[in-house]
């Protein structure tokens, strides 16, 4: 400046906010790449196969083995059906698989997440259509912050086909286990599917695309609730993917003319510093600097570095599935056994086997028919003109077999009670009645039950419905209550 004054620079603007950086995992061999990806293919057969699959019920039920049917609506899972009314099966299942998940987290950490969650499932399989149309990961870093060229669009091109593809499948699968898979897939060709279709359609493609194509890592990371609370599952016994600190460090890199006895005199651990472990990462983080909530106990680093370690002629398991106490008992000398049987999964499992268990009693020995009753609330009652007193009731039997059925229906409780169904033979015995539901269905019934009113001694007089198969003697019962004036009225 001409007056000799100086000129600060601006400081840059300060900022609690750090961008997210991409992660891009690289490619590995190893036991674990294996496993996760024979897991990964048995998921997905089984997502995409089940719904076509078919299973003959007989009558006008759906030919689909699997089918969460909503019209309906039932749950047919092969030979089970489930109603709306034993919505406490669904209930049980729910129960049990979290208790699976608690029992997999205390046993090996969020391995859920690294080789059965459907997130990372389709996110390998994105990342894997990525590497195919963009190379790996260097190559990708490469082409990502190149200037854009013909070559970079038509990569870039076919990946987000590979992956709207994909996410087009994946739409469809969700989709077909509500509806029937053949009839799904030929309305949706023919543009003759629901609004209903199309928009679950769209919905179940568009989310796929957005979460396993953009979000990735960040969903395990941000969004999904799991591991904040995989810490009140884990104790020191737990095996999750851990690095040897007093084995691999300090680290560093190795030249070629060192030897490594001339390192581990310089003070250097096995580990080289080479950033595989990171580098093969789905979700970016370095193992090495401890525990992470984040890691997802997919094995990837280990095979990475198992590779780098047998190439330098050294032990394995730099990096390995191991647990704290497993630490703590080799730094003492002594030797450790890993034990499954342990308070919180033998809690665990304990509760997964009464739960399942009482499950299966349950189904195994459900009534073909179900009856429900609901008493008329206003009148309580009516006085009749003979002096008698009647209370009306709404009755539904659910009929769980595909044939007609013909059913006895008497009451006990209260002397002297008559039942008449409206709508059947009034000539009909009055002490019972017969009524009928078709295959597979709901029939529902108004029914009356008259009594003396010198037999009604209290206000409440409980009561009970039987209803008796005809042709099967099945049976049913369901309580319920007879009102009348108050006592001395």
């Amino acid at each position: 400046m001409p007056d000799g004054s100086i000129v600060q620079p601006e400081k840059a603007p300060l900022t609690l906010f750090e961008s997210q950086k991409k992660v891009h995992p690289k490619a590995v061999k190893g036991v674990y790449r294996r496993l996760k990806t024979l897991t990964f293919a048995v998921l997905l057969a089984l997502f995409f196969i089940a719904p076509w699959i078919r299973w003959e019920r007989g009558g006008d039920a759906p030919a689909q083995a699997v089918l969460f049917d909503l019209t309906t609506p039932r749950f047919f899972i092969f030979w089970i059906e489930i109603w709306p009314q034993e919505i406490y099966y669904l209930t049980g299942i729910l129960i049990v698989a979290a208790l699976g998940l608690f029992l997999a987290t205390a046993l090996a950490g969020r391995v859920w997440c690294g080789f059965a969650c459907p997130h990372t499932v389709w996110t390998d399989l994105f990342v894997w259509i990525e590497r195919v149309f963009e190379g790996d990961r260097a190559e990708r870093i490469r082409g990502d912050k190149a200037p854009w060229t013909a070559r970079k669009l038509l990569r870039k091109t076919g990946k987000h086909a590979g992956w709207i593809a994909l996410s087009l499948v994946t739409g469809f699968g969700f989709v077909a286990y509500f509806t029937d898979a053949p009839a799904l897939a030929r309305d949706l060709a023919t543009f003759q599917a629901s609004y209903e279709s199309y928009s679950f359609f769209a919905l179940f493609a568009g989310m796929t695309y957005l979460m396993a194509g953009w979000t990735r890592e960040q969903m395990c990371m941000y969004m999904c609730p799991w591991p904040r609370i995989q810490s009140a599952m884990l104790d020191e016994h737990s095996l999750v993917v851990t690095y040897r600190a007093d084995r691999g460090d300090n680290r560093a890199p190795k030249r070629k003319s060192q030897s490594w006895d001339e390192r581990r005199a310089q003070g250097f651990g096995d580990c080289i510093d080479c950033g595989q472990c990171v580098q093969v990462c789905p979700v970016g983080i370095d193992v090495r600097t401890g525990e992470q909530a984040d890691c997802i106990n997919c094995g990837l680093c280990v095979d990475a570095c198992d590779s780098i370690m047998v190439a330098q002629g050294l032990p394995t398991k730099l990096i390995a599935f191991d647990s704290l106490a497993a630490q703590e008992t080799r730094a003492q000398g002594k030797t450790y056994s890993w034990r499954f049987f342990r308070p919180r999964s033998i809690v665990y499992a304990l509760l997964m086997l009464v739960i399942g268990g009482a499950m299966a009693w349950s189904f195994a020995l459900r009534p073909r028919l179900d009856i429900t009753v609901l008493r008329d609330r206003a009148p309580l009652f009516v006085a009749l003109s003979d002096g008698g007193l009647r209370n009306a009731y709404t009755f539904k039997v659910a009929n769980k077999t595909r044939q007609p059925r013909s059913y006895a229906l008497t009451v006990s409780g209260l002397t002297g009670a008559e039942v008449k169904v409206v709508g059947e033979d009034e000539s009909a015995e009055t002490h019972g009645a017969t009524i009928s539901a078709s295959p597979d269905s709901v029939a529902t019934y108004r029914v009356y039950v008259t009594a003396p009113k010198a037999n009604v001694k209290a206000a409440s007089t409980p009561l009970t419905f039987h209803l008796t198969d005809t042709g099967s003697k099945d049976q049913d019962s369901h309580a319920s209550v007879f009102l009348g004036p108050a006592t001395g009225n």
